[in-house]
């Protein structure tokens, strides 16, 4: 395990994390909701991550990014909808399925619809972390399938043991997390916006805020 909780411990980190990524291994880091299991977008790694979660093959992961440049390095697209919905909660839970990312990011990524989930993240620690890697991490709840989603690093530990001892999983330990629902997720790959899981934000707060916009 690494601290991961000061601005210091997190510019600390971000070599050893980069050179473990690098070898196509896996990570575990606490997000603005619940912690996350995450890879770089290789398909290997993202493979590799499938196997640790169990995670069927119809099922994807989503993207954390660290801002509106490293959105469109990877080739996805903000239509009108998405981009009111995410100039009112992003940086924050609001997760956007998006289309794009042809040749850039893995099929494994992609949903049923066609889109790739994408998060700008508001975790102070990640957002920095993503910086300092210049690339985007994907993202599932660090948990069994079946299991609540682990509220800290000790509970990632006791879930995937046999990864944490060989090396495979590197945790960063950003303490306890509260009990936070995970992120609201909106597919925007229609003509109209859909609700496809409510979390965080409220469907109420999405339509105050953005309107029309909303699903």
């Amino acid at each position: 395990m690494i601290p991961f909780r000061t601005d210091a411990e997190v510019d600390a980190a971000a070599p050893l994390v980069a050179k473990h990524l690098g070898a196509g291994k896996l990570l575990a880091y606490p997000t603005e909701t619940v912690y996350g299991l995450g890879s770089t977008v290789e398909p290997d790694a993202v493979e590799r991550l499938a196997r640790l979660k169990g995670r069927a093959s119809g099922k994807p992961f989503l993207l954390l990014v660290d801002g509106m440049e490293m959105l469109a390095a990877a080739g996805l697209v903000l239509g009108p909808q998405a981009r009111g919905l995410a100039r009112e909660f992003w940086p924050g839970p609001l997760t956007l399925v998006l289309r794009g990312g042809e040749g850039r990011l893995p099929d494994r990524l992609r949903g049923p619809e066609g889109g790739i989930a994408v998060r700008w993240t508001s975790h102070r620690g990640i957002a920095r972390l993503l910086h300092h890697l210049e690339r985007p991490l994907t993202s599932t709840s660090a948990n069994l399938p079946g299991r609540p989603a682990a509220p800290g690093p000790e509970a990632i530990a006791q879930y995937f043991p046999e990864a944490v001892e060989s090396g495979d999983l590197l945790i960063l330990d950003g303490g306890v997390l509260g009990n936070v629902p995970p992120s609201t997720l909106v597919d925007c790959t229609g003509s109209l916006p859909r609700l496809v899981r409510e979390g965080a934000i409220p469907r109420d707060e999405l339509r105050r805020r953005a309107g029309s916009l909303a699903p």
